[in-house]
């Protein structure tokens, strides 16, 4: 009994949240099966967990709203790249919202001379090392998918076969912006710039 109404007040605060993430979003937010079943999916052997619905944001404060709101109701949210990680991360096993970055994909800032750039986190491999090439320079990073995206491979410090020369993503990130479960924004580092010190 105390296991059925947990799980139907849980229904009521998701959908009490998909209904508010939906009047601020619109047509961004999508609860189609087609749609919830792409977000979930897993090359594990876990079974397909979709969310609730998906949602795209487009700005750092979009996604403020989003953490937020879930929050105020105890909705999971779950990002999502472009789904090429191997160990499901993007299932969700206890619903909730899928946070879609794909449009956050800007390239906002490269210092060439430096050797760094700023992007958002929907950026993929294949975009910024497309965006770098006619400068002469790269994202050495290789993960083994050219659609996986900058945000998923720092979440899962991606690595692949430049490892052993170039580091994995842990090396390669200088600073990251981050929004907190409670909504708040927290930037881990200002910009290094490169001296006879190096980076650090």
């Amino acid at each position: 009994m105390a296991t059925t109404a947990t799980s139907e007040h849980r229904r009521g605060d998701v959908e009490t949240a998909i209904a508010v993430l939906r009047q601020r979003f619109g047509e961004r937010l999508q609860t189609g099966e087609a749609i919830r079943r792409q977000h979930g999916h897993t090359l594990t052997w876990v079974p397909n967990q979709p969310p609730d619905a998906v949602i795209w944001p487009e700005s750092t404060e979009e996604v403020q709203e989003i953490v937020k709101v879930a929050a105020s109701h105890r909705v999971p949210l779950i990002p999502f790249g472009a789904g090429t990680s191997l160990e499901g991360h993007v299932n969700a096993p206890f619903g909730g919202i899928s946070v879609d970055m794909s449009r956050m994909n800007r390239i906002l800032q490269v210092n060439e001379r430096d050797l760094d750039c700023v992007v958002q986190a929907g950026v993929s491999r294949k975009q910024i090392n497309d965006y770098l090439r006619d400068m002469g320079l790269f994202f050495p990073i290789d993960p083994g998918a050219e659609e996986a995206t900058l945000g998923g491979m720092a979440s899962t410090r991606a690595s692949g076969t430049n490892a052993v020369r170039y580091g994995t993503m842990r090396e390669n990130v200088l600073n990251l912006t981050a929004v907190m479960p409670d909504g708040s924004v927290v930037r881990t580092a200002r910009r290094a710039r490169k001296s006879a010190a190096g980076y650090d």
